[in-house]
């Protein structure tokens, strides 16, 4: 079964990393192989959460783009370039494909040759060069073993087809040379005393006891053959190493992490049809066709704490999504497919996740109670928002006893983790719990943080209003906010860009709004912040 990652939203709180870990672990108990993933960095309060709970961060997952992996190419094709030409030739009409790429004894990619090389190679009008290993020659003449010294041969290499007594008196044999005779004991005589590296006997042909004798002491190699002289000849030369024909060595590759985008751009321009794959250290692990990319695994995702793509990863459109856990407002979001989709009107993701739990009778891990309890006090601002409900101060109370943790004690240790501002720019804070929406077709960007000091941000009040009003420019928001919610006085502070001014004013109903204008009683995003600004802007 494939494996399913569960992930949260861009810009991660504790409630979309908690539920991705909770559901995964809920998953995996069902057997259902499930690997919860981050989408970006975490906040100082979900790292209190991960430490206090002995658990470990998820991977960083960047997007769910087709990749070369997700297809179905023809894995594990490839030789090794000292095997011969012969295996080369048989091994591509095995898979009827017209190229093979070559490896190194480690699997390090060293080349691509096609049939129409070999085809090229037979053709050459000069063939006489034998660069082979004993074996590979054995294997391709099907042939005897009489003698051997020498793994490897690089050697010119003839036939005996003149007469004797003219080929001993025009041709210097020596220990670079290499020979094909048949029942000609002379010629076989004169090889072996003057050291030639290989003797090939064809025909099944016989050597006297002394010639025997003689290479021996003179380390001749010699191969018998049934072949006679004429096909031995030519078969010969598919024993040489498949390195020997590599031409090209501007070989058009794909690493398994390249997306099917990138893969399609440069096909589109080479417009050849195969292309070996290889990985991040330059190791084969098999051959594309063009036709392979129509036959891709898209990879399986679970979203939880959001149904919105603009709000999840990156190539959302080319993954599967098969079920989404979520307690916002039901977004744009489309699947082709059914699937499961549990959305409830509750504080916290994790509380839904707490119910799946109970309705599969899976019992919940201590750590992975206390995760989904920091999940739900930091949506719920603990219990201080107007999203809590009942349910989630019941299951709240649950994970804490199993847990073994004060509730009370733990929440506000966990808030005010999370209200440090200590080491962060104001671009990290004002992004660090930060949600993109589109309303009537205008762009609204709203980022929360919990405080218990807001002098903090008042101090440099100037400095984070020029940069929303920079940022709101640059990335052409209609209206950009940053909210400072007070925990202890159950209010937030605003600030934003100057040309939303009146849309904010009209939201919170402030006649006379200024940057770090208090809102009494508005801590909750989802129920508050964001219903306000949609009535707004839709009346405009």
């Amino acid at each position: 079964m494939e494996k399913i990652y569960v992930l949260g939203h861009k810009k991660p709180d504790t409630d979309s990393i908690a539920a991705a870990i909770s559901l995964s672990n809920l998953k995996n108990e069902l057997g259902i192989p499930a690997e919860p993933r981050t989408l970006g960095n975490l906040n100082n309060e979900t790292k209190f959460a991960l430490d206090y709970f002995n658990e470990t961060e998820p991977k960083y997952l960047n997007d769910v783009k087709l990749q070369v992996k997700d297809i179905k190419y023809i894995k594990n094709y490839f030789l090794n370039s000292n095997q011969s030409i012969y295996d080369g030739y048989n091994y591509m009409n095995q898979f009827n494909i017209g190229n093979l790429p070559l490896i190194s004894e480690d699997g390090t990619f060293t080349g691509l040759i096609s049939m129409k090389d070999i085809a090229k190679y037979q053709m050459k009008e000069e063939l006489n060069h034998l660069n082979a290993s004993y074996d590979n020659i054995l294997k391709v003449l099907n042939g005897e073993s009489i003698l051997k010294f020498d793994d490897n041969f690089d050697i010119k290499i003839l036939a005996a087809a003149y007469r004797s007594t003219r080929f001993i008196e025009t041709v210097n044999i020596d220990e670079k040379m290499g020979l094909i005779v048949g029942d000609r004991h002379s010629i076989i005589e004169y090889a072996v005393n003057n050291k030639a590296k290989l003797i090939v006997l064809t025909g099944n042909s016989e050597i006297k006891d002394i010639h025997l004798d003689i290479a021996k002491k003179n380390k001749v190699n010699i191969i018998r053959t049934n072949y006679d002289s004429f096909t031995t000849s030519r078969k010969i030369w598919l024993s040489n190493y498949l390195n020997t024909i590599i031409e090209n060595q501007n070989i058009i590759c794909f690493n398994e992490e390249d997306t099917v985008d990138d893969v399609m751009d440069k096909t589109k321009r080479f417009k050849y049809s195969n292309y070996p794959i290889i990985n991040k250290d330059n190791k084969c692990l098999g051959l594309m066709r063009i036709s392979d990319i129509n036959d891709a695994t898209r990879k399986k995702v679970i979203l939880v704490d959001h149904n919105e793509a603009i709000q999840s990863v990156d190539g959302l459109e080319e993954a599967e999504i098969v079920e989404i856990i979520d307690h916002h407002k039901i977004g744009t979001l489309g699947t082709s497919l059914p699937i499961n989709f549990r959305n409830m009107p509750l504080g916290s993701s994790n509380t839904i996740i707490y119910l799946l739990y109970k309705e599969n009778q899976i019992e919940i891990p201590k750590n992975i109670a206390g995760l989904m309890l920091s999940g739900i006090i930091s949506d719920t601002l603990l219990f201080r928002s107007p999203t809590t409900t009942d349910i989630d101060k019941k299951a709240a109370n649950e994970l804490a006893t199993i847990a073994e943790v004060d509730l009370e004690k733990y929440g506000m240790e966990l808030l005010k983790a999370g209200s440090s501002l200590k080491g962060k720019s104001k671009e990290d804070i004002l992004f660090m719990d930060f949600k993109n929406f589109t309303i009537e077709d205008k762009k609204v960007g709203i980022g929360q943080i919990t405080t218990f000091d807001i002098s903090e941000i008042e101090n440099e009040k100037e400095e984070y209003v020029a940069l929303i009003n920079q940022m709101a420019e640059n990335n052409d928001y209609y209206a950009l906010a940053l909210f400072a919610t007070d925990i202890i006085k159950n209010g937030s502070y605003i600030y934003y860009n100057e040309q939303a001014k009146e849309v904010f004013a009209n939201s919170f109903d402030i006649n006379e709004l200024k940057e770090g204008s208090y809102i009494d009683g508005c801590v909750s995003r989802k129920k508050q912040f964001i219903p306000s600004i949609i009535n707004t802007i839709e009346k405009k």
